[in-house]
């Protein structure tokens, strides 16, 4: 695509969402890692420069990205949650329950995952304060919201839930490093059947990792 100069604050607002969907498509492609500036420009028809009148960098792009997607997840696991977790089951099988529709719909979504993992060593590098704030100032709101979804399924957490839920997406990030492994890995994993014992499935890391958090904190009977 190709724009005219933007010359009212409609056509700038079109301008960044062009942006922000064309690197969103880019990263159904490719990890973040691999998002660069000039492609982004190439795919939305705008010389970089234009871009970045915009967007002051390509990790700015990207931070928008992750509270965008964020949001969209939150909205639906609402609704995967009520499913999930049995409203009069004790305690602990609510943990589990919650555990379980927290790793699967995690999992599901590679690309969410792969910026939580980018967010603290590449994302909040090369960015404003200003940048930064507003992003940290929306990351709040969005884990106030996951904060009353737990707190709703799992009332017994009271305080430690929003830990859980702030330390559940560092994780997801964290994990989500290991999958899928490289050729090279498998090809290891292949030779030495052994080394087999090492191999990371997000959704079964994240269930096992939530589970023992949320067992570990809930307060004993």
């Amino acid at each position: 695509m190709t724009f005219q100069r933007a010359r009212s604050e409609e056509q700038r607002e079109i301008r960044r969402r062009a942006i922000l969907d064309t690197a969103a498509a880019m990263l159904d492609e490719m990890p973040v890692a691999e998002v660069s500036l000039n492609e982004l420009s190439r795919r939305v028809g705008l010389a970089k420069s234009n871009v970045l009148r915009y967007f002051e960098s390509r990790e700015a792009v990207l931070l928008e990205l992750l509270d965008v997607f964020l949001g969209g997840w939150l909205a639906e696991l609402e609704d995967e949650l009520a499913a999930g977790v049995e409203a009069h089951a004790a305690p602990d099988v609510r943990a589990g329950q919650l555990a379980e529709v927290l790793s699967r719909s995690l999992a599901e979504r590679v690309v969410l995952c792969d910026l939580f993992g980018a967010q603290g060593g590449v994302l909040e590098h090369n960015v404003s304060v200003e940048v930064v704030k507003r992003h940290k100032r929306s990351s709040l709101v969005r884990l106030a919201v996951m904060d009353e979804l737990v707190c709703r399924h799992l009332p017994e957490l009271g305080d430690g839930a929003q830990l859980f839920c702030l330390m559940s997406l560092v994780s997801a990030g964290a994990l989500s490093a290991y999958v899928p492994p490289p050729p090279s890995v498998l090809a290891a994993y292949a030779d030495e059947p052994a080394l087999g014992v090492l191999h990371v499935e997000l959704r079964d890391a994240l269930r096992v990792s939530f589970t023992s958090t949320l067992l570990g904190v809930l307060p004993r009977a």
